[in-house]
């Protein structure tokens, strides 16, 4: 896995969000995203609040290997 740019990085972003969402729906999370403060690491925090950080990185790192393979 090669380090990528900030620029690739948000040229691959964006072309998740218009993968799944759609071009509108795409522009339409990013302007709600801008709308409000958003605040990643608390909103990180509330996310899985019953799992514990272990939990987590396995369960991330068995969704790396599945989506490589």
């Amino acid at each position: 896995m090669s380090i990528m740019t900030d620029t690739e990085i948000k040229l691959q972003g964006l072309e998740a969000l218009i993968n799944a969402l759609g071009e509108v729906q795409a522009e339409r999370f990013i302007s709600l995203i801008l709308r409000e403060p958003f605040d990643y690491t608390v909103w990180q925090r509330k996310l899985w609040p019953e799992k514990s950080v272990e939990e987590i990185s396995n369960l991330a790192m068995k969704n790396r290997i599945h989506s490589s393979a």
